[in-house]
């Protein structure tokens, strides 16, 4: 593969983000994962002068009428994100009083900001499943993807924006179930592709069958809104027993337990729930689980609940042990 590197000024990349004509989140990016610290020490380093690793950009779209084109950032959309950020005055970016902001830069410090160099390679016109590879290489290291960032170069899709969507509900956020960090590294997404797909199969281990459902429904979700319809009913019980914000309810893999639970239950047992009786069985059993082995109930399911939710939470060994003592405990509340 032959490729280029040339110097481009840094106000002709601001221009293109601004005008939309260099693409910073193509499809296969991961989400940006700096912390503002990342950002503000990245962007005391250019207003110091210093130099930064070339970023990658290949070839985008072409309108062959008007002649105007696209070009993708490959590598480098921390980095260059982050000086738009600043570049704009964004309130995504919290400068403190290490940094003084742009528009409070004099004269001189501003051109020398926006006349600053960098080392840009262009990877020409490629086709996008050899982009992506290249993406994955790159990212091979230093602030590497991890297996969802790397799912996501790699597929895009039905099933795959269908889960992405689902993992914007307002329910995960309202109830902090993943934090700020998890959410930057699409663990929110990661979550949500296990639920559905073990919503259509059976309890597997870790995200090993995911790739599964991502290659199955690339092209279309046909169960889309059957399977939004369930787990939207589903989450609506759950936020109706009233459990408050940090009850064990909202843990990953005890929400993760109790959806699936929910969603399995037959037809004739979910017209009978009760969520006062739900609420009161729930929180009974999670109280005494949460005692621990300190506690002289500390046997039966409480113990292997207590075991299966406290390490290796992912392994389908554990599901199937949290799914079927909370498929029994809600079964019980409608006899």
């Amino acid at each position: 593969m032959k490729t280029s590197a040339s110097n481009r000024r840094l106000r002709v990349i601001l221009t293109a983000l601004t005008d939309g004509t260099l693409d910073p989140r193509p499809e296969f990016q991961r989400r940006l994962v700096w912390s503002n610290r990342d950002k503000v020490q990245f962007i005391e380093t250019v207003l110091q002068g210093y130099p930064f690793p070339e970023i990658y950009i290949a070839a985008g779209t072409v309108d062959p009428d008007t002649g105007k084109g696209q070009e993708m950032l490959v590598d480098g959309q921390q980095r260059m994100t982050s000086l738009h950020q600043y570049f704009q005055g964004s309130a995504d970016l919290q400068l403190g009083s290490i940094i003084p902001p742009y528009k409070a830069l004099d004269k001189s410090k501003k051109i020398d900001f926006l006349e600053y160099e960098v080392v840009v390679r262009d990877l020409g016109k490629l086709e996008i499943d050899e982009i992506k590879t290249i993406f994955e290489k790159i990212n091979s290291t230093s602030y590497g993807l991890n297996a969802m960032e790397v799912r996501n170069a790699r597929y895009a899709g039905s099933f795959k924006d269908f889960c992405e969507t689902l993992a914007t509900n307002p329910f995960f956020e309202k109830y902090r179930v993943f934090s700020a960090s998890e959410v930057r590294r699409m663990q929110d997404i990661r979550y949500c592709l296990v639920l559905v797909a073990t919503l259509l199969s059976t309890y597997f281990n870790r995200d090993n069958d995911i790739e599964i459902f991502l290659t199955k429904y690339s092209e279309e979700f046909p169960r889309a809104d059957e399977i939004s319809d369930l787990i939207n009913s589903n989450l609506s019980m759950i936020e109706s027993l009233g459990f408050p914000n940090d009850s064990r309810v909202f843990k990953k893999a005890d929400l993760f337990t109790l959806i699936i639970e929910l969603s399995k239950l037959p037809d004739s047992v979910k017209t009978k729930l009760n969520p006062a009786k739900i609420a009161k069985a729930l929180g009974d059993f999670f109280s005494t689980v949460d005692a621990g082995p300190e506690s002289p109930n500390y046997k039966g399911d409480v113990a292997s609940y207590h075991k299966a939710a406290l390490q290796a939470t992912n392994d389908r060994g554990n599901r199937i042990t949290r799914g079927e003592i909370i498929s029994e405990l809600l079964i019980k509340t409608v006899q």
